[in-house]
């Protein structure tokens, strides 16, 4: 992973920038009514390096870091949240488990593939009885000789349909024992893989969220990821990149908010005077601001430790706590500075607004956040 350099993280953001404003933003509220995911779209970015942005470049990725990665999803997230969720959920979790844990055969034979766009990556943790509680989840793998016997549910799945390559985290041992899962590389199309009911959404709605069904699903020992029982271990350490990316998404839809809310806020006049001229708007518009540059600041500061190797679990469960209330908070006060028409879909925050509440659930709600970053202080 190269060093983040100022003018690297700019031109990857310019690039950004001008395929999210070309190839996304026309399409945003159809995708969002229709409830697509625009695969094809989707791995246009393969070809410019976004689905890889960590993956070396011996195993067809960009070879970047994650100042470039944070630049990447928070370009996207201001034009449409969806796509910046699931580009985060392909780099951040499937992509970034088997490069971080996977075999040198296992990285040879898929990171290329997910890097360039060919096949859509998925992670399975959650499952519909045990979200915060994974110690005890019922997606069970049996051992048989040389292969395992995968049954069971995993829900909310990023790409749980169209991903043809899924990380499957699943008990290998008692419940809520200790070192109980292993995780798994099961490829779409292998017998007793199949997807199961897609989520009807409130807000990341092109974002394609469904289960993953396993019955009797037969998979080789060598698709498997580190040794037997390292499963959650591996998780968390996935979570804890994971929640600067989703800090990152965060980050954008609140930049996307503000920026319509001051553009807003001085083409709209009531008494003879753009509405920015009044205390009550300039004063929100002010508090925006600062949440954000406070929120970019904790998000740099994670990205920083995590690309020198440091211990970072409290202060990405800080920036992803922090930068996902400010998302929710910014969006519900730029339809506030709308009026009437920030609750219309004429106009781009209600959007906004309903994406944002997402962030604070995903990838580990506030709560879970907040026993984090505790556990971490108390050390």
């Amino acid at each position: 992973m190269k060093t983040a350099t100022f003018e690297i993280t700019q031109e990857i953001e310019q690039m950004t920038r001008q395929f999210a404003l070309q190839h996304i933003k026309p399409y945003v509220m159809e995708w969002d009514e229709a409830q697509h995911f625009p695969i094809d779209t989707f791995k246009a970015m393969g070809e410019l390096g976004l689905l890889g942005v960590l993956v070396p470049e011996k195993y067809g990725g960009a070879g970047l870091g994650y100042f470039e990665y944070v630049a990447v999803i928070q370009e996207i997230s201001k034009v449409c949240g969806s796509i910046g969720l699931s580009v985060a959920a392909h780099n951040s979790l499937c992509t970034n488990h088997i490069l971080m844990f996977g075999t040198e055969e296992q990285k040879q034979k898929y990171l290329p593939r997910l890097a360039k766009g060919e096949c859509v990556g998925a992670w399975g943790l959650t499952e519909p009885n045990t979200g915060s509680d994974a110690g005890n989840m019922q997606t069970v793998a049996v051992r048989n000789g040389d292969e395992w016997v995968l049954n069971g549910t995993k829900c909310w799945i990023t790409h749980g349909i169209t991903g043809e390559i899924a990380v499957v985290i699943a008990r290998t041992g008692e419940p809520r024992a200790k070192d109980n899962s292993t995780a798994f590389i099961i490829e779409r199309g292998t017998p007793g893989f199949k997807a199961g009911k897609k989520e009807n959404k409130l807000g990341m709605r092109a974002s394609e969220t469904a289960e993953m069904i396993f019955d009797h699903c037969v998979i080789s020992d060598s698709q498997r990821l580190g040794e037997v029982g390292e499963g959650f271990k591996q998780a968390m350490k996935i979570l804890d990149g994971g929640r600067i990316s989703i800090a990152a998404l965060s980050l954008g839809i609140a930049k996307g908010a503000f920026e319509a809310s001051v553009k807003y806020s001085k083409e709209r006049e009531q008494f003879g005077k753009p509405i920015s001229e009044f205390q009550g708007i300039s004063f929100k518009l002010a508090d925006m601001a600062t949440e954000i540059a406070a929120a970019e600041m904790l998000i740099h500061q994670a990205c920083g430790l995590k690309e020198r190797g440091m211990p970072m679990t409290k202060e990405a469960a800080m920036a992803k706590y922090y930068a996902s209330e400010v998302a929710v908070k910014v969006a519900n006060d730029a339809v506030q500075v709308f009026g009437g028409y920030g609750y219309t879909k004429d106009f781009p925050v209600e959007k906004y607004y309903r994406d944002a509440k997402l962030c604070t659930i995903g990838e580990g709600t506030s709560e879970i956040q907040k026993i984090v970053i505790a556990r971490e202080v108390l050390k």
